[in-house]
């Protein structure tokens, strides 16, 4: 399936001569995205919906200059092969400007050395690994999201400073993203906080429960958990702690929080503690706030049959809008260098449902476009922010 949204945005700030590249005009920009409509992630779609709605109602709204932006949102199932077809009609078909916002990291990593071959920007792409942050490499591929490495530093540094003395017990996913995850955390933990880790589990994906890891830590003494899963994993790590009445400090990881809510009891998810850098929509105070009315019309509207409380949602809406002030400030030097130049030199961009004290920031040697981002615990009912905003660093080599 191939979802196409002609949408306007303005590329302001004219100059004197106007630049174009292939996928751009006076009154249109094309632009292409992969995003696995079908398949084993299709709930992941939202993105897609949320994305192509959000310029669907910028058009609305009339644009800036007149230029329309087409997002050419393809469905590549979530399917390395498909998205490596798909990218290619994008772009030797559908003469896209770039590729943005597209999902997932094998995916995007399937069509990464063909659209830097091609110097077609591959922009915001969603997906929590730190590789798409090597500009030397592959300059023309930058990201969206805070990285796991971050992240887990980010945890790290906030456990050590919070728990002196804590007995640390780490549960990871038996791959390259748990055991980076677990790297980076104990990094940020420093050496205090690594000599105080007594246990480190892992699991594989295709394990049917994580039971006998479970009770291990609890045996092991540990006080504080640190849970590198992902959503599945995580709901049994905390079911089988409330059904042991364990009740140690449960550490989170981003990846793991997602559709918590929705898979377990309040009564188990109450007091999980994660790390986030935009609001969750489940926060009844936003319904009250202007920017959570303005984004809970704009799904109403434009994303109808979508979930507004979903949390990616949100994350696609924010998505949505770096990209659009990305491509407003282009002015008319709409050529992919530009495109290029303008997504790496972005300081403090500020868009709506963002925590407070988070902002974009990109430069041309680093991608990595979060650099700050929140604490955040689950108490019954949504995700609430506590503390100052953390710094989140940019992982060693």
């Amino acid at each position: 399936m191939t979802v196409m949204l002609a949408s306007a945005i303005s590329c302001g700030g004219a100059q004197a001569q106007k630049k174009y590249d292939i996928g751009a005009s006076d009154t249109e920009v094309r632009i292409g995205q992969t995003v696995p409509y079908s398949g084993p992630v299709s709930g992941l779609s939202i993105f897609g919906r949320v994305e192509t709605g959000y310029f669907e109602m910028l058009n609305e709204r009339g644009g800036i200059n007149g230029r329309k932006v087409r997002i050419i949102s393809a469905d590549d199932g979530y399917s390395p092969p498909k998205t490596v077809e798909q990218t290619r009609r994008l772009v030797e078909q559908e003469e896209v400007l770039a590729v943005m916002a597209s999902l997932g990291t094998p995916t995007n990593i399937a069509v990464r050395k063909y659209l830097n071959g091609k110097k077609v920007p591959q922009l915001l792409v969603l997906s929590s690994s730190a590789q798409w942050n090597n500009p030397r490499e592959y300059p023309y591929s930058t990201s969206m999201n805070i990285a796991a490495d971050q992240e887990a530093i980010a945890m790290g540094r906030f456990i050590a400073g919070k728990h002196k003395g804590a007995k640390i017990g780490i549960l990871y996913q038996n791959d390259d993203y748990g055991k980076d995850y677990v790297r980076a955390l104990k990094e940020g933990l420093g050496e205090d906080g690594r000599r105080a880790i007594v246990q480190e589990l892992s699991y594989d994906v295709s394990s049917p429960t994580i039971d006998s890891q479970v009770v291990t830590l609890k045996t092991s003494g540990a006080d504080l958990v640190v849970a590198a899963a992902t959503p599945k994993f995580g709901a049994l790590a905390a079911r089988k702690m409330f059904e042991m009445q364990w009740k140690p400090y449960r550490y989170m990881a981003a990846g793991a929080i997602g559709s918590l809510k929705s898979a377990l009891d309040p009564e188990i998810a109450n007091g999980l503690i994660s790390i986030a850098f935009y609001r969750d929509p489940n926060d009844p105070k936003l319904e009250g706030e202007e920017d959570g009315k303005e984004y809970f019309e704009f799904m109403k509207k434009y994303a109808p049959n979508d979930n507004p409380r979903d949390m990616a949602a949100v994350y696609a809406y924010v998505t949505a809008q770096v990209g659009a002030e990305i491509l407003k400030r282009c002015g008319d030097d709409l050529t992919r260098e530009n495109l290029l130049r303008v997504a790496t030199n972005l300081k403090d961009v500020s868009v709506k449902l963002l925590f407070d004290g988070v902002s974009i920031n990109t430069s041309p040697t680093d991608y990595l476009p979060i650099k700050k981002a929140r604490m955040i615990e689950f108490d019954g009912m949504s995700w609430k922010a506590f503390g100052d905003p953390i710094d989140a660093p940019t992982p060693s080599p």
